[in-house]
């Protein structure tokens, strides 16, 4: 019986490859549709009830729709106990409602592509705090030198005139705290997977992460102050970015040592950046391409050979 047809679809090298690309390229592009959506809506920066409002009905959908294909497909939506759901409620929480709580807001006082370079942080976190925490990825040389030189590319964004941009707390720094809540998310994927079906926990945290988005958003005043046909296309497609993104990468990241999946997210910000660019007219800076290679270059040296 060869090897193919008794490793699982999602443990296949060429199949982790390609699953976790697709991810990240897609995630990619989540930055300038975001940010085109702002203003396809009327967001403007100070309208944190309407970010957060846009932020939840984007997930919300999207774990709808995962709900919908893991009903009609099989999977089981068992949970064991009521400690479980707790769980469920603490990773819908992380990994939704804060993650982009903090994004939103971070995106809106940010450029697009010095973003999304921000963003390559939680890729280098991911890794460092996945080897303090689990036997099947352990810290190496080489996956020390990946992190120096990734984090390397992210200070480099801070470099040169206030012209081609510097720090900024409610930019960057919300960036940043993101960045963090995402490699925490991503460590208790490994504990959702024991608890309930990934696909279906995927689903639920999404669904639960934007409730609790929109109710608050409604509470303070949230709303869409305008709703065009250029704002449904754009939040349709984040929908489906989100539906995609964390279906493929939770499921990876369940069953592979979390510093292999991890470290594709590299393209992201190379992705965003240069579609940001691109669609949203931004100045494409010397350090953002310095930066991204960096990030880039951490990537690989993390990701090439065995550990």
């Amino acid at each position: 019986m060869s090897t193919s047809t008794t490793t699982p679809l999602f443990q296949r090298p060429l199949w982790v490859t390609v699953f976790a690309l697709t991810a990240a390229i897609a995630w990619g592009w989540a930055f300038p549709i975001l940010k085109i959506g702002f203003t396809a809506f009327g967001i403007t920066p100070d309208m944190t009830g309407s970010k957060m409002l846009y932020a939840g009905i984007r997930f919300a959908s999207a774990g709808l729709i995962i709900l919908t294909i893991a009903r009609c497909s099989g999977h089981s939506f068992k949970v064991r106990s009521t400690s479980d759901w707790w769980f469920i409620l603490a990773f819908a929480l992380m990994n939704t409602t804060l993650h982009y709580f903090f994004f939103y807001i971070g995106m809106s006082h940010s450029e697009g592509a010095r973003a999304a370079i921000l963003n390559s942080m939680s890729t280098f976190l991911v890794v460092l705090l996945a080897c303090m925490c689990f036997k099947s990825d352990r810290l190496t040389t080489r996956k020390l030198l990946g992190c120096i030189i990734g984090f390397g590319g992210i200070m480099a964004l801070n470099v040169g005139g206030a012209d081609s941009g510097r720090f900024t707390w409610l930019g960057d720094g919300m960036i940043i705290t993101n960045t963090i809540v995402i490699a925490l998310a991503g460590l208790m994927v490994r504990g959702l997977s024991r608890r309930i079906d990934v696909f279906v926990g995927t689903g639920f945290s999404l669904t639960i992460g934007g409730l609790l988005l929109i109710i608050p958003a409604l509470l303070i005043g949230g709303t869409l102050p305008i709703v065009s046909t250029k704002g449904i296309i754009c939040l349709l497609l984040l929908i489906t970015i989100s539906a995609t993104g964390f279906a493929l990468y939770n499921k990876l990241l369940s069953c592979n040592p979390i510093g292999k999946v991890a470290i594709y997210n590299s393209l992201i910000p190379i992705v965003g950046s240069i579609t940001s660019c691109i669609c949203l007219n931004e100045t494409f800076y010397a350090k953002y391409a310095v930066a991204g290679l960096l990030a880039a270059l951490g990537i690989y040296i993390i990701n090439k050979g065995k550990g």
